[in-house]
C-alpha cells in the first residue's frame, strides 16, 4: 500500500526548497510518477484577496458618484501552476489564472452593466506561463557548470531580481510594479514568447532569453518641436528582444529550478547576492515630429542586491530580509506610463479644479524614461514558543522616481507587516502606501495614501 501511494498519491516530502518558512509543509501537492519520486507532477494553487481603502486622485468617481475616498474588495491573484519533471532532464510548466477582479472591473472582456456578465464578473482565465525545457548539462556533469535550454511563454525576462520575483513570498504586500516595465504592453503579464538559457557556474547564476515581443500599436501625438515629442508603444512587426540577468550568490545557493525569485526566506536560508541585468528591443517605441515618424530603441538596465540573513541560534530566531536596486530606463523621449493596481475609478466629468494628470483613482506615474531607486527591508521577529501561532515581520519600502517627462522627482513609501500563520502558505499582510499625485508636469507632486489588508493562502 505504501508503495502504491508513493507511485500515484499525493506526497508531502520535507524540503527546504519549498518550505517558505513552514517546515511542516514539505514539497506540497506532488504526484509521484515512479517509486523514487524523481518523476512527478507538482501543483501550486493560491489566492490573494485584498480589502483596501484608497484616497482617490482629484476628479475621480466610482459607480457614477464623485468620491475622494472609498473601500474596495478584490481578488488580486487567483492562480494555479503545474510543472512536471518527466525525466531528470525534461520539464514542462503551465501557469494560469486570473488577476485584479473587483466588484466593478476585471470581468470578462467587453462586458458591462447588469446580469450574468455584468461589471467585474467572470474574469478571463489565461496562461501566464507555458514553456518546456531540457537540461543539456546537469550539475556535476561538466564540473561547476550547468546549462538548461527552454522555450515558450516564459518569465526569464532578465533585468532584475524583482522583475522575476515570485508572487507567493513577497517581503512587502506586492511588487512595486515598475520592475515589470513592459507589463501588458509588449509582454503578457510580465512574460514574452521566446527561448531562454539558464544555469550556474559555482556561485554564479545566469539567465538569458531571446524573445519576440507582443505587437503594440499606439499612435504617437504629432508635435512640431522635437523637445516635446512623447514616445509611445508601437513596435510594428517587433524586432527581437534580448534580456539577461547575472547574479553572484556569496552565501547559500538558491534554486533555479523555476524562474521565480524568493522575496523573503523567513530565516530558512542565509543568502547574500549581487546582480545586474538588461532588456533591449530595437525600435520598440515611436514619436511623431512634423508628421514624420521616428523609432526608438527600448534599453533597460539595473543593478541590485538581495540579503536574507537569520540572526541567532534559536529555532524561531530573527531574520533580516532586504533588497535594493537601481533601474535606468530608456523607452524614447518623454515616455511615461500611468498605472494603478485594481483601479476602480473613472473620470468625473463635472469635477471643477485641477485633475491628476495620471488620471482618476489610484493611477500614478509608474514607468517612464528616467531612473528609479528602490529599497525594502523587513525583520522577522523572534518567538519563544516551540510552535508559534503567529510570526510577525514588520517591513518598509522606499521608491524614488526621476522621469524625464516630469520636471520634479517623486518619493513614496510602503510600511506594514506580515502576520504568518503558516509561513508564506497562510499569512495576513497589512500595508499603508503612498503615491505621488501630479496636477502639473512642472510642479512638485502632492501625496495620497492607500491602506490594504491582504489574505493569502497557497498550497
Amino acid at each position: 500500500m505504501k508503495k502504491l501511494l508513493s507511485f500515484i498519491g499525493l506526497a508531502l516530502i520535507s524540503s527546504s526548497l519549498y518550505s517558505q518558512g513552514s517546515p511542516e509543509y514539505g514539497n506540497g501537492l506532488k504526484i509521484n510518477l515512479n517509486p523514487d519520486g524523481n518523476k512527478y507532477v507538482r501543483f501550486i494553487l493560491w489566492d490573494q484577496f485584498w480589502i483596501r481603502n484608497t484616497q482617490m486622485n482629484p476628479g475621480s468617481m466610482v459607480g457614477g458618484e464623485p468620491t475622494d475616498n472609498t473601500w474596495n474588495l478584490g481578488n488580486r491573484r487567483a492562480r494555479m501552476l503545474a510543472y512536471a519533471q518527466i525525466s531528470k532532464r525534461y520539464m514542462i510548466v503551465a501557469h494560469f489564472g486570473v488577476n485584479n477582479q473587483t466588484f466593478i472591473n476585471g470581468g470578462a472582456n467587453g462586458t458591462s452593466g447588469t446580469g450574468g456578465y455584468g461589471n467585474g464578473k467572470k474574469p478571463q482565465l489565461f496562461f501566464h506561463d507555458a514553456w518546456n525545457e531540457y537540461a543539456v548539462l546537469m550539475p556535476g556533469e561538466a564540473g561547476k557548470f550547468s546549462l538548461t535550454l527552454g522555450g515558450g511563454l516564459h518569465y526569464y525576462m532578465g533585468l532584475s531580481r524583482m522583475t522575476m520575483t515570485s508572487t507567493l513570498n513577497f517581503l512587502t504586500l506586492d511588487s512595486p510594479i515598475f520592475s515589470w516595465p513592459l507589463i501588458d504592453n509588449s509582454d503578457q503579464f510580465a512574460r514574452q514568447m521566446g527561448v531562454f538559457a539558464k544555469g550556474k557556474y559555482g556561485k554564479f547564476e545566469y539567465r538569458m532569453s531571446l524573445n519576440k515581443p507582443f505587437a503594440t500599436d499606439l499612435t504617437p501625438v504629432n508635435t512640431t518641436n522635437s523637445a516635446n515629442a512623447v514616445a509611445v508603444d508601437n513596435n510594428g512587426n517587433p524586432h527581437w528582444s534580448k534580456a539577461g540577468y547575472f547574479e553572484y550568490q556569496f552565501l547559500d545557493s538558491e534554486s533555479n529550478l523555476l524562474p521565480f525569485k524568493v522575496g523573503s526566506y523567513l530565516g530558512t536560508k542565509k543568502v547574500f547576492n549581487i546582480g545586474a541585468g538588461f532588456y533591449h528591443q530595437a525600435q520598440g517605441t515611436r514619436t511623431s515630429v512634423n508628421s514624420t515618424i521616428e523609432k526608438h530603441d527600448i534599453t533597460l538596465l539595473s543593478v541590485d542586491a538581495f540579503a536574507d540573513i537569520p540572526l541567532g541560534q534559536a529555532k524561531n530566531k530573527m531574520a533580516i530580509s532586504a533588497y535594493a536596486g537601481y533601474f535606468n530606463y530608456n523607452f524614447g523621449p518623454n515616455y511615461l506610463r500611468n498605472l494603478g493596481t485594481m483601479n476602480i475609478a473613472a473620470n468625473d466629468p463635472n469635477f471643477v479644479g485641477q485633475r491628476a494628470i495620471a488620471g482618476p483613482g489610484n493611477l500614478q506615474p509608474m514607468i517612464g524614461t528616467g531612473n528609479v531607486i528602490y529599497a525594502q527591508a523587513g525583520l522577522l521577529l523572534p518567538s519563544q514558543a516551540e510552535k508559534p501561532k503567529i510570526r510577525i515581520q514588520p517591513f518598509a519600502a522606499y521608491t524614488h522616481k526621476n522621469f524625464d517627462a516630469l520636471d520634479k522627482p517623486s518619493s513614496q513609501f510602503d510600511v506594514g507587516a506580515n502576520w504568518f500563520l503558516d509561513g508564506h502558505h497562510a499569512k495576513i499582510t497589512t500595508q499603508y502606501s503612498t503615491r505621488p499625485v501630479y496636477t502639473s508636469a512642472t510642479e512638485s507632486p502632492t501625496s495620497k495614501g492607500e491602506f490594504i489588508l491582504q489574505l493569502q493562502v497557497y498550497l
